[in-house]
């Protein structure tokens, strides 16, 4: 994993970012909105041929970039040993969603980087946000924490007693998919019915509302009753999958991000709070929320985490060179 340059790819439901560096700074930065259509290997291509101009645009032969880290929306699934992604919010076939014009059950994300990469590291994006977190952000010395995502999705890492948690296929952390409310209206992606990510996600609950997510919560922040009182029972419904997490595991800080909570997470962190700090002190006293450490650069980050040597990781927590660089 040492080399002169290193790649850092987030793949997401809506767009895609890549990032090269080097040992003390982010060379380059471009992003693309995530393929929907043709066969399913076009994401990851889309992935290296947003690398290869990155180089372009940051003066370096691409062909230097021999080490990549990934930090991908799930779920993974295995096929022939290799991790796939099997995303509702990009797989058309596996959620048949109107929004979705393809027949994919299936993206082979790791055989198609592993052709061109001789090294390639491949988390859950809020495992990889999580790891980026713990090495340079907000929760360095914390040993039980989370990363939340509330965004076009909505996910987790999970962090108990200093180990990051993946499971049997990388998949830990999907609580997006805990069950919520009996809501026939509610439709997430992956089928399930009042699920979190069905009930709050920008996504799903510009879907359920028929009005785009950035409209809905600026209406809300404006003091519209109708917007207000869906986005109150939204950060509700957030503060209760914290809750859950807290109790079962005994967290100690919540991290969030996300497009959602960058932009409204000033006003509605005190009613997550509330769901929380009501319930159970014995176990959720001293709970905290906290905003990201690395602001909008969390995936690339954390991505860049996955692969990075120690001596460019002490390099970075002196520099860093996150802030310095914009997408």
């Amino acid at each position: 994993m040492h080399s002169e340059y290193l790649a850092a790819l987030d793949v997401g439901g809506t767009k895609m970012a890549v990032n090269v560096a080097n040992r003390e700074r982010i060379l380059a930065s471009v992003s693309a909105p995530t393929p929907k259509s043709g066969t399913n290997r076009a994401v990851p291509e889309q992935g290296i041929a947003l690398i290869e101009r990155a180089c372009a645009e940051a003066g370096i032969d691409a062909n230097r970039i021999t080490t990549l880290g990934v930090a991908s929306c799930g779920p993974f699934v295995r096929s022939e040993g290799m991790l796939c992604l099997s995303t509702p919010n990009i797989c058309g076939g596996r959620s048949g969603a109107s929004d979705l014009p393809n027949d994919w059950m299936l993206i082979p994300l790791e055989k198609v980087l592993c052709e061109r990469f001789a090294t390639v590291v491949i988390e859950n994006d809020c495992i990889a946000a999580l790891a980026g977190e713990r090495m340079f952000g907000a929760v360095q010395d914390e040993p039980n924490c989370a990363y939340v995502t509330w965004s076009t999705g909505v996910g987790f890492g999970l962090c108990v007693d200093g180990r990051l948690l993946r499971g049997k296929q990388g998949n830990a952390g999907h609580a997006g998919h805990m069950l919520m409310a009996e809501r026939e209206d509610a439709v997430c992606g992956c089928g399930n019915r009042g699920d979190l990510e069905g009930l709050i996600s920008g996504r799903n609950i510009a879907n359920r509302l028929q009005v785009p997510a950035s409209e809905l919560f600026e209406s809300a922040r404006a003091g519209n009753s109708e917007a207000r009182s869906a986005v109150l029972e939204a950060a509700g419904y957030l503060g209760r999958a914290l809750y859950n997490l807290a109790v079962t595991l005994d967290m100690k800080t919540f991290v969030i991000g996300g497009s959602v909570w960058q932009h409204h997470g000033d006003w509605l962190q005190p009613h997550v709070e509330a769901e929380i700090q009501s319930r159970m002190p014995a176990l959720t006293e001293g709970v905290a929320i906290v905003d990201t450490g690395l602001g909008n650069r969390v995936a690339d980050v954390g991505a860049f985490s996955l692969v990075m040597p120690e001596d460019w990781a002490s390099a970075w927590r002196i520099c860093r060179p996150w802030e310095a660089s914009t997408r």
